[in-house]
């Protein structure tokens, strides 16, 4: 997979589909490498005409890291942010969002439909805001606008989330990192415990980085809400969620529908923090719809509504 230089750090990405086609940028989450997007997921989108683009984060797999950084001071900043004082980090979500600009511009495109899936989401939401020339369309993956007054997750998840095993001992990693992609998993589609293991070991041998992951999760805290730019999105916008998320509870989802002028939301049933195989043709189905109305014309890709699947 190529590396390219972008908003002065590199950036390791991967393409599929026709280059001549309408690109779609997927963004990843918290600390998850570009090889976390299901092979039918994005096969799917590039099979129905679109030139599909991954990337690594910064601080994730192989592209740059910010070792000079050093660990992230997670605990303090959590007080910090509790308490409603500002909460300093080596880069923002902005930050993040001005990388997917740069590596736009450094595959020479305009602009991209933008599929962000949960941090992905809120860089797709910065970008849609800041940088609206850039984005054709806007899909928001269980993510959520960041207001600390929405439902969180249980205590003992976000712990989880923060008390990543050191690097060293591959078993411990892998062993911990699959309990809790299980924990945060669809209910009513339960993962196939070998698939995961293989993937979460696939991952791990390729770009495994617990310091990158809490230096995004810092990023997370301290660029708070985006509530006060989330009306500036004038892209269409879709949303995507599951009604049994456990990380990101459902109510974000109508939180940043309320949020988003003409944004329309589907919620899954089953569905937690993941994208389980057995919806993938009904979530890439929705995705392919809102896009391809964003091409037919503005007319077609906007206007209100909700569902249930």
């Amino acid at each position: 997979m190529p590396q390219i230089d972008a908003n002065g750090i590199k950036l390791e990405y991967e393409a599929s589909g026709d280059r001549g086609a309408p690109p779609i940028l997927l963004i990843m989450g918290l600390g998850a490498q570009l090889t976390r997007w299901p092979e039918a997921f994005h096969r799917a989108l590039a099979d129905a005409g679109f030139h599909v683009i991954r990337y690594d984060n910064r601080d994730t797999g192989l592209s740059t890291r910010f070792d000079q950084a050093g660990p992230p001071p997670l605990a303090s900043a959590a007080l910090r942010a509790a308490i409603g004082l500002r909460v300093a980090a080596p880069y923002s979500l902005g930050d993040m969002a001005a990388d997917a600009v740069g590596l736009l511009d450094a595959l020479g495109l305009g602009s991209a439909h933008i599929v962000g899936a949960s941090m992905g989401g809120m860089i797709g939401q910065i970008l849609a805001a800041r940088h609206g020339a850039r984005v054709r369309t806007l899909v928001s993956i269980m993510s959520s606008s960041g207001d600390r007054r929405l439902p969180q997750p249980d205590w003992r998840l976000r712990l989880a989330l923060i008390r990543r095993p050191p690097p060293g001992d591959r078993a411990q990693t892998i062993e911990s990192t699959v309990a809790l992609l299980k924990r945060i998993a669809s209910p009513g589609y339960p993962p196939d415990d070998a698939v995961v293991r293989a993937n979460v070991a696939r991952d791990i041998d390729r770009g495994y980085y617990p310091r990158g992951v809490g230096r995004q999760l810092l990023a997370i805290v301290a660029s708070g809400s985006r509530g006060p730019i989330l009306g500036q999105i004038a892209a269409p916008t879709l949303i995507l969620h599951g009604a049994d998320d456990p990380l990101i509870p459902v109510a974000a989802a109508h939180d940043l529908q309320r949020r988003i002028r003409g944004a329309r939301l589907e919620v899954f049933a089953g569905m937690g923090h993941d994208l389980p195989a057995a919806l993938i043709p009904a979530i890439t189905g929705h995705i392919v719809d809102h896009l391809r109305r964003a091409e037919a014309g503005p007319r077609a890709a906007r206007g209100d509504g909700s569902a249930v699947s």
